[in-house]
């Protein structure tokens, strides 16, 4: 879609400074999958973050680091070490995207957070995998919070005007947990109606559970062990509100919420035959 609203791109260079001021009419480009999918009346100015040159993905000491424009195509060719048991979830989330090839190689890792939508894939791995995003606020102020933080609701998050997401990062311990993945959408290759993953540290037993896409925001639990069924149902019902589920075309509330219980006993009992 044409966007005859734009007067002016800024276009990053390597190394190169941020753009001045924030002004009314600015929005960030970065893939610009959403942004050309429908009208943005309200924007003047792009500001094109791809000249940065940013790596898409590096691996320093026990981090691995996502670049808020790593394509989702980059981020599923990523090789990992035969140790990390748990980075089969990237492909898995990946392939939970309602995305063709296209928009593969384009669409980016940081605009799927920073959409914020329940049934963000990005969201659901990158909060399962215990990442950490790296803010720059509009000040230049740097900040680092949790993604299931950074997620607020649905469509909702804790950027204000011309705050940037720069990267994700997650711990290589993460990376190296068992894991366990469950997704559900109405139609083949649909959009998600609920997503959980559970992980378990095989040398401490903790056990966590993220619920992505039935919720409006992420929400991770985690406990020292895995649970009993009762335990963890009742955990549920503590973190999650009946008023947290998402409600849409894609599922009602009632729905999500049996999904969720479901797909949590389910990853609860295969974590446990591998514990």
């Amino acid at each position: 879609m044409n966007l005859n609203t734009i007067e002016e791109i800024w276009r990053s260079t390597p190394h190169g400074p941020l753009p001045g001021a924030w002004q009314d009419g600015d929005g960030w480009l970065a893939g610009g999958t959403w942004l050309y999918s429908e009208p943005q009346p309200h924007l003047r100015r792009l500001l094109d973050l791809q000249g940065f040159g940013w790596e898409p993905i590096t691996v320093t000491g026990g981090e691995v680091s996502i670049a808020s424009t790593c394509t989702i195509a980059q981020l599923d060719a990523f090789q990992p070490p035969s140790d990390w048991l748990a980075a089969s979830l990237i492909g898995q989330c990946c392939r939970s995207l309602l995305a063709s090839f296209k928009v593969w190689n384009t669409a980016t890792v940081g605009g799927n957070v920073c959409m914020s939508l329940p049934a963000g894939a990005m969201i659901s791995l990158t909060t399962a995998l215990e990442g950490q995003c790296n803010l720059i606020r509009a000040n230049g102020d740097q900040e680092r919070i949790p993604v299931e933080a950074f997620v607020t609701g649905d469509h909702q998050n804790v950027l204000q005007p011309g705050d940037l997401l720069r990267s994700i990062d997650l711990p290589v311990s993460a990376l190296r947990r068992q894991s366990a993945f469950r997704q559900m959408s109405l139609t083949h290759l649909g959009r998600s109606s609920a997503l959980l993953i559970g992980t378990l540290d095989p040398s401490s037993g903790e056990f966590m559970l993220t619920v992505t896409a039935s919720t409006v925001r992420p929400v991770r639990l985690a406990v020292t062990e895995i649970p009993q069924p009762v335990d963890l149902r009742t955990a549920l019902d503590e973190r999650i509100a009946d008023a947290m589920y998402h409600d849409d075309v894609h599922g009602s509330p009632e729905y999500r919420k049996h999904l969720t219980y479901h797909f949590a006993e389910e990853i609860r009992q295969e974590l446990s035959h591998s514990a």
